[in-house]
């Protein structure tokens, strides 16, 4: 399995992997949509690769979390089923 990435908000208690309808849900109820967000920011397309379009969601979730200035936004990874949190500089 190959690295994949999500971005999510530190006050988020759910796994957006494992538990993406309930992640989802709080995440809209607090108004954060971070989905759209994303949306808005990685340029995805169907003319790209399935790697090139995960290579370019990290990308922009990258761009993301460099400009939150409210300190809200982490990226959690997963890879063979073990999930993690990137620490960002």
């Amino acid at each position: 399995m190959q690295r994949q990435c999500m971005l999510t908000t530190t006050d988020n208690p759910f796994d957006p992997f494992k538990q993406f309808t309930s992640w989802f849900l709080f995440d809209v109820e607090k108004g954060y949509n971070t989905c759209a967000y994303l949306g808005r920011i990685a340029k995805i397309s169907e003319q790209l690769s399935d790697e090139e379009n995960d290579n370019e969601v990290e990308r922009a979730i990258d761009e993301i979390i460099k400009y939150d200035f409210m300190n809200i936004y982490r990226k959690v990874t997963r890879q063979n089923d073990a999930v993690s949190v990137d620490k960002v500089s």
